[in-house]
């Protein structure tokens, strides 16, 4: 059962974990974390998980009992504090069928102190004063027993993500921060993109966009069918069919089972049980597919505005974020800004970001509003005089 934070139960009894349920489900808040591999598999194997609430923590095995039950926790009115949730929220998701509808991210709320994605340990010791033991993060969760120091470890975890939120909490309402974290949370949250799409899979390829239509179709079918076998064999991808080989196949597409062998990083057991023909195949269609029926990468929007417009704007957000001692980062990214300047959907238009950063970027583009140095060299915006100062090589100048 339950103990306290220095003596954590390990939960491997399904009736354990039930009164474990009873306990935490009516909770107003609570703590989790995961631990999990990917090494060997296409699927995370869940190994751990640790709960965290009032003065207690309990760790839960996943190898000797269903976690299942803990969706009634997860799907309960609890806020669920985490740091660098967003794994662990997939991995929780699949084992317990459930999310939690509320989400405390301790490293997404970190960044409106101006600390960019900090490490738990980190986050602890500057919030809290908490140095955590330093022990081997490359520890294999799956092996049983575990030992005593792992044990520790996992509940090191969790058990100060409460004092943790409370910390944080209390300096953001200082600063009149506080919703905006909170919204940044529910945003992180709601758009959480678990879905493969198999078909996109090869825009991770480094030569995507230098490829020729033909490469790319040959890329698409090729990616797509890895992910799928990947996925129904539960391996990584690598074991399937490695990049190099991908890449080989895509530039030099094969017409038979002779020249695939030939290609680069192409392995005989990458070949087996029908892989062979199924590469082929993919390779064919891929040859054959129509432009309508590929799927490009979302064309970047920086070769649609000048560069000077897109480097000035982003200067503007480091600079507001500097005034804010906040994450620029977190404030907006390069995408975010040329999505504005052309006019198109951006997080800049919404919230907390464009009363912060999007108005005034607005004001700029507009020509409402002129950028200047002040005598620190810092970036501000003034009125505009509405009389210009051509550059070397305007046609005004020229004129």
């Amino acid at each position: 059962m339950p103990a306290a934070k220095d003596r954590p139960a390990l939960i491997v009894e399904s009736g354990d974990l039930e009164l474990l349920c009873d306990d935490v489900a009516g909770e107003d808040v609570y703590a989790f974390d995961t631990e999990f591999h990917t090494e060997r598999t296409y699927y995370p194997r869940l190994a751990l998980i640790q709960i965290a609430w009032r003065d207690q923590v309990a760790l839960v095995d996943p190898l000797a009992v269903d976690p299942a039950p803990l969706a009634r926790v997860l799907s309960g009115p609890g806020i669920a504090v985490a740091h660098a949730s967003e794994q662990d929220l997939d991995v929780l998701e699949s084992a317990c069928g459930a999310l939690p509808g509320t989400v405390f991210d301790t490293q997404v709320v970190a960044g409106f102190l101006g600390l960019s994605t900090p490490s738990l340990a980190r986050l602890v010791d500057h919030m809290l004063g908490v140095t955590l033991p330093k022990v081997d993060r490359l520890s294999d969760w799956i092996q049983r027993p575990m030992s005593g120091t792992q044990l520790t470890y996992a509940a090191n975890d969790v058990a100060h993500l409460l004092a943790l939120r409370q910390a944080l909490t209390e300096r953001l309402q200082g600063l009149g921060r506080l919703e905006w974290a909170l919204d940044e949370c529910a945003e992180v949250l709601a758009h959480r993109r678990t879905e493969r799409v198999p078909e996109e899979a090869w825009w991770k390829m480094g030569d995507a966009r230098r490829m020729t239509p033909r490469q790319r179709g040959v890329a698409q079918e090729v990616s797509a069918w890895r992910e799928r076998r990947a996925a129904v064999v539960d391996r990584p991808r690598r074991t399937v069919l490695s990049d190099l080989a991908l890449l080989a196949i895509s530039q030099r597409p094969p017409k038979n089972r002779e020249e695939l062998t030939r290609l680069r990083g192409v392995d005989g057991r990458h070949l087996a049980d029908g892989a062979a023909t199924e590469i082929l195949d993919a390779v064919g269609r891929g040859l054959h597919l129509a432009p309508e029926e590929l799927r490009l990468p979302p064309d970047g929007s920086d070769a649609r505005v000048p560069a000077a417009a897109v480097t000035l704007c982003t200067a503007l957000v480091r600079q507001i974020a500097d005034n804010l001692q906040f994450d620029q980062g977190l404030l907006a990214t390069r995408n975010d800004v040329t999505h504005l300047l052309c006019d198109e959907p951006s997080r800049l238009d919404h919230g907390w970001r464009r009363t912060i950063a999007g108005d005034p970027l607005r004001q700029l583009i507009d020509g409402g509003v002129a950028a200047a140095l002040d005598r620190e060299g810092n970036l501000i915006l003034e009125e505009r005089s509405r009389r210009a100062s051509p550059l070397p090589g305007d046609e005004a100048a020229v004129s």
